[in-house]
């Protein structure tokens, strides 16, 4: 099968769509022109970038899943805080939301209209929805997983909700929410491989995105499978398919999305990391933190978050109870 077929298996029909459409208009779209969707190219052999191991600097101890409390009830649309980084965007007209584009069931281009769909969608957009009593008044920014933190520092935009693992070394950087979402690492591989697990990868290719834990732990596992860093994590579906990497290696919530995808291949093995999702936010906003927690209550408590795991994430099974909130204060 020659290089650019194997591309073309993998290539998201949603993405395909939104290319043939131009992904035009629309406040829930992706600008256009700052960030276009760029179907990933034929590597070659000598382009994956293997990461070399390294010891890891040690973490602060935290307990990375306890957020700020939030302090009363929601304020009502249109009276945010005088001072307030909500009352910040309320004048703006817009949220701002850092996110992929290529993972399916959590964000990517829906094919009839070009819009931004999944559950990290719908989850940025009930923080928009309490803000301005709409969804819609919403601006996707799309970014990679190396830039989320950055894209927070720089005021790029007011929150990442893109998967991203609540770590102790990342909220030395920025806050997060409670988590609204329990992951776990597994591995993915062509189907029928005699491969079972990371166990089985030692001296072979597995790749997941630069700036990642899952990366972090493909470098750490003790098996010492060679570590392949991509710029995005859709990248490492066409090194798989080109057999240029021997496995892919991250959250199972996004793995299952590609092997929906592409039935050629399997999620296999146990978890072997506990990745819990939050909302990233700019340290300096610790008020605009306790006004998405309590956005996460009332969608824990609504029934919303149910029915979300339901529409978008039922290939993983039965809903499970939403993750319960922790307080530091």
């Amino acid at each position: 099968m020659s290089a650019a077929s194997l591309t073309a298996r993998w290539i998201l029909p949603c993405v395909a769509a939104c290319l043939l459409a131009g992904c035009a208009g629309g406040d829930s779209r992706l600008e256009p022109e700052a960030v276009p969707i760029v179907v990933p190219q034929p590597l070659g052999v000598e382009d994956p970038a293997v990461v070399p191991s390294a010891a890891p600097a040690p973490a602060p101890d935290c307990d990375p899943r306890a957020s700020l409390r939030p302090r009363g009830q929601l304020p009502a649309v249109g009276q945010m805080p005088a001072g307030s980084h909500m009352e910040t965007i309320a004048r703006r007209g817009r949220l701002v939301v850092g996110v992929d584009q290529n993972t399916y069931s959590f964000s990517y281009p829906d094919p009839a209209s070009g819009q931004l769909i999944g559950f990290d969608i719908d989850i940025a957009k009930e923080i928009a929805r309490a803000i301005f009593g709409s969804p819609d008044a919403i601006q996707f920014i799309a970014i990679d997983q190396e830039d989320r933190i950055p894209a927070i520092l720089d005021g790029r935009v007011d929150v990442v909700v893109d998967t991203m693992t609540i770590t102790c070394r990342r909220l030395l950087d920025v806050s997060f929410s409670t988590e609204y979402l329990t992951a776990g690492q597994r591995v993915l591989v062509n189907r029928g491989s005699s491969l079972r697990g990371l166990e089985d990868l030692g001296g072979r290719k597995v790749c997941a995105a630069k700036g990642t834990t899952s990366l972090q732990a493909i470098q750490q596992a003790p098996s010492h499978p060679v570590a392949v860093g991509a710029e995005v994590t859709v990248d490492c579906m066409v090194l798989l398919q080109q057999g240029q990497v021997d496995a892919i290696s991250t959250d199972d919530t996004v793995l299952a999305g590609y092997a929906a995808q592409d039935q050629s291949t399997e999620v296999v093995g146990p978890r072997f990391s506990d990745e819990p999702y939050g909302v990233a936010v700019s340290k300096s906003a610790p008020e605009f933190v306790r006004f998405i927690n309590a956005v996460l209550e009332r969608v824990r408590a609504d029934g919303t978050w149910t029915m979300l795991y339901e529409h978008w994430l039922s290939t993983l099974g039965p809903a499970p109870a939403a993750p319960a909130p922790r307080y530091i204060d």
